[in-house]
């Protein structure tokens, strides 16, 4: 076995695939390519690769699905879903199917790089946030100057909107903001 990190590369573009093949074959990868979803299931049968870089549109069967057959193969392989089409919804399934993480087309190899790196150190938590609710006046005077603005300064629209009388909105508009 190559003490090199075996990836395997699965993209039906056949120009994209060389290239990016070469350029991780350069930076030390046993690269092994497959154009979709049957020629990589074969591929990984022969020896599942530590790491995989799947396209997510390919003739026949999604990258979805693949990364659902090489998780079930072997769940250490670590995967990575390029796309042309990109969607958070894609996005989110790829994630839930057990892919690493989410690159758009086109990714090179230091992109690709990057993001299996990003799993290798647990996350970093983020401190607690110190939000302060707004007081009560100062939500109510941010929302009676949002309507204000949504009725481009009517001040009788916006009273209307609000539900209250003009005069009444002018006295609250003569007031200074309330603090937060």
């Amino acid at each position: 076995m190559s003490e090199r990190p075996s990836i395997l590369l699965v993209d039906d573009d056949e120009v994209f695939r060389r290239r990016l093949a070469r350029a991780l074959d350069e930076r030390g990868y046993d690269v092994r390519t497959a154009v979709d979803y049957d020629d990589a299931l074969a591929e990984a049968r022969r020896d599942p690769p530590e790491l995989a870089v799947v396209d997510l549109r390919m003739p026949g069967h999604s990258g979805l699905e693949l990364i659902r057959a090489l998780k079930d193969l072997d769940p250490t392989t670590k995967t990575i879903v390029l796309t042309g089409y990109g969607s958070i919804a894609n996005a989110i399934d790829a994630m839930r199917l057990g892919a690493h993480y989410y690159l758009a087309k086109p990714a090179d190899a230091d992109d690709i790089e990057a993001a299996f790196a990003r799993g290798e150190s647990p996350p970093l938590q983020p401190p607690e946030p110190q939000y302060q609710a707004p007081s009560l006046a100062r939500a109510e005077w941010e929302h009676i100057n949002r309507v204000l603005s949504d009725c481009g300064g009517n001040i009788s629209e916006a009273a209307r909107r609000l539900g209250i009388h003009r005069r009444s909105l002018q006295r609250k508009l003569q007031k200074y903001p309330p603090r937060q």
